[in-house]
């Protein structure tokens, strides 16, 4: 068992989180995660409403007995979304942790402070974690270039962002992208992070609602099988490499714009995929740790396995030093 700084900011027994996924970090997932000893974040955007946001929560409440948590993503929508009303719903139900990324207002860091949840914004640049520092959060993640979902224009590896972003800050530091099994772990506490954020892996476990179909993929998967796109419209994002991601990558290459690759991008698209099995509906986030995937175990034995793995590293490079 390992005991950091973020384990002790949430009350949970593993430095292991998983970050909300839209569509994917529903109650029975992120029940599981907390029960496992670690934690998760359901997501607000999944809901078209706070009301159906609290709904969510109560259920994962009724699952579980320990710690969890709510990811508010703040990016520009094609509909206005009420971020405020998803903050006060999460805060007045009272969930043990908060997770932005995204353009987040000091306005917004000061309405989570009036709860007793915890804040940790994820960013994917050293100089955005010394503003949201600054801002006054209570923990930092940040993602590599491996990473599923949003990382930065820039590029950067999480071996190097990891590493960079601890030497920057003194908030606790949690690292993600490309991560998936005990050595991961064992290597972001060797980079002086305090946990690690993973979401593809949990995406293959028996308690995620991702479909089968989507499953049996990134089982057979390996580390190459991910698109890097969008960012011709400076809105980068890693994703399964199916149909629908390499009809993205051909657009452009050869010149497009936003209006036209929207029909491919819709999230709506990504979720049919993910629930409905059609796996080239949609673009659906994914990140190089899938190679790390070769099962679909529970996600406590996902959880157990990662931690002894971990446990395992660390005391095979303690015998190294003479």
């Amino acid at each position: 068992m390992f005991t950091t700084r973020v384990t002790q900011l949430f009350g949970i027994k593993h430095p292991i989180i998983c970050g909300g996924m839209q569509w994917v970090s529903r109650a029975e997932l992120v029940a599981a995660v907390a029960n496992a000893g670690a934690i998760g974040f359901l997501t607000a955007l999944t809901h078209d409403t706070p009301e159906a946001l609290r709904d969510e929560i109560r259920k994962t409440r009724a699952l579980t007995d320990k710690p969890i948590g709510v990811n508010v993503t703040l990016l520009p929508t094609a509909r206005p979304v009420p971020y405020d009303a998803f903050f006060d719903a999460a805060l007045t139900e009272g969930v043990d942790a908060i997770e932005t990324s995204g353009r987040i207002t000091e306005a917004q860091v000061a309405r989570i402070k009036q709860g007793k949840a915890k804040h940790v914004h994820k960013v994917a640049r050293v100089r955005d974690a010394i503003t949201v520092q600054r801002m006054g959060v209570d923990a930092v993640s940040v993602v590599g270039q491996e990473c599923g979902g949003h990382p930065s224009m820039e590029q950067i590896g999480t071996v190097v962002l990891g590493p960079r972003t601890v030497d920057a800050v003194s908030i606790p530091v949690i690292v993600g992208g490309g991560f998936g099994d005990g050595r991961g772990l064992a290597m972001a506490l060797a980079m002086g992070a305090e946990g690690v954020l993973m979401g593809t892996r949990f995406m293959a476990t028996r308690e995620s609602l991702v479909h089968a179909n989507i499953k049996a993929w990134m089982v057979e998967a390996k580390e190459t099988d991910t698109a890097f796109i969008q960012a011709s419209i400076r809105n980068p994002s890693r994703v399964m490499r199916n149909k629908r991601a390499e009809q993205v990558m051909e657009m452009e290459a050869r010149g497009t714009t936003l209006e036209e690759l929207l029909p491919l991008i819709s999230g709506l698209n990504g979720r049919r995929a993910l629930t409905e099995g059609e796996i080239d509906a949609g673009t659906v986030s994914c990140g190089q740790g899938v190679g790390f995937t070769h099962d679909v175990p529970t996600v406590r034995e996902l959880v157990d396995r990662i931690v002894s793995d971990a446990e395992r590293t660390i005391k095979r490079m303690g015998a190294m030093v003479k």
